[in-house]
């Protein structure tokens, strides 16, 4: 099968935005977007009984949510398809043919961010080929930056790309794919790297200013070692560098409020409680307002 977006849709107002972001995300791309829709999903409206209805229902979604994607992207080819098994089963498997797979993910108002359903996180744990998660509402303006006046605009400057990165173990997969994201809207990548300090400081210590100086040093030394294979790979690509002492997740949720990307990885691991997505991942995933991509990586 070629390559392709996609989508999972439901006809729910989440993966409504999903489709719009993946459309958009296709016409980036210039690759087709094929929208899938798993039967035993339960569908936001309408709730039906037998499997005739549900057929009816899950071909008109998918009928119109092409007709309404097609009204601002006439060039796209978009594919469609039904399949009658448990969205847990079909959204992996379609995980494995897709760049990437984009589903959504309900929003809340204030600062609970995300409400990440079991589906969502039950893909995002077990697929290995990258998931981009969008929360209800977005929109295509959210991802630039606002007009002159102020106002929305979708033909300003793209926000910037957030990459989180862990410079102890950084992953090629991961980090390609932020400077490919970057470049393609024409936008600057901001990489994110929040570290701890040692644990005497804790203890009530007495600080000490150089070793602090030296510490700041040393992370930042190394956030610019990681990366410096990725600046000559991607020259058009401007990169600003921010490391901070404190948690990674709320480091990264802070910077996705104005950006159009946010990018982090997830280790694939295996316990027997299941696989895992990571305590900085699942913070992103719950409270991000952007569009949140999860690399997964070795």
């Amino acid at each position: 099968m070629p390559r392709t977006v996609t989508v999972g849709l439901d006809g729910s107002p989440e993966s409504l935005a999903a489709a719009e972001w993946a459309a958009r995300e296709a016409t980036l791309r210039e690759l087709p977007l094929r929208l899938v829709h798993a039967w035993d999903w339960q569908p936001y409206a309408e709730p039906v009984s037998d499997d005739e209805t549900r057929h009816h229902w899950a071909d008109r979604v998918l009928r119109k949510t092409t007709d309404r994607l097609l009204r601002h992207h006439p060039d796209l080819e978009i594919t469609s398809e039904q399949v009658r098994e448990a969205p847990t089963t079909v959204l992996p498997a379609a995980a494995e043919e897709a760049e990437p797979l984009v589903i959504g993910s309900r929003g809340l108002s204030g600062i609970v961010g995300y409400l990440v359903g079991s589906v969502a996180l039950s893909v995002v744990a077990q697929v290995n080929r990258p998931v981009v998660l969008v929360r209800s509402g977005t929109r295509a303006e959210d991802e630039h930056q606002p007009d002159p006046e102020g106002r929305p605009s979708t033909t300003t400057p793209y926000r910037d790309v957030v990459l989180g990165l862990d410079h102890e173990h950084p992953d090629d997969t991961v980090i390609e794919f932020a400077f490919e994201a970057a470049a393609r809207r024409a936008t600057t990548l901001r990489v994110v790297h929040g570290w701890s300090l040692p644990p005497y400081f804790g203890y009530g210590l007495a600080a000490d200013p150089a070793l602090d100086s030296e510490l700041t040093q040393q992370e930042k030394s190394a956030v610019a070692e990681a990366l410096a294979p990725w600046r000559e790979k991607f020259p058009g690509v401007e990169v600003v560098e921010q490391t901070a002492i404190g948690n990674a997740g709320a480091h990264l949720v802070d910077a996705a409020r104005d950006a159009s990307l946010v990018v982090v990885g997830r280790r694939i691991r295996r316990t027997p409680l299941g696989a895992r997505i990571g305590p900085v991942t699942h913070a992103v995933l719950h409270h991000a307002k952007a569009p949140v991509a999860v690399i997964p990586h070795e």
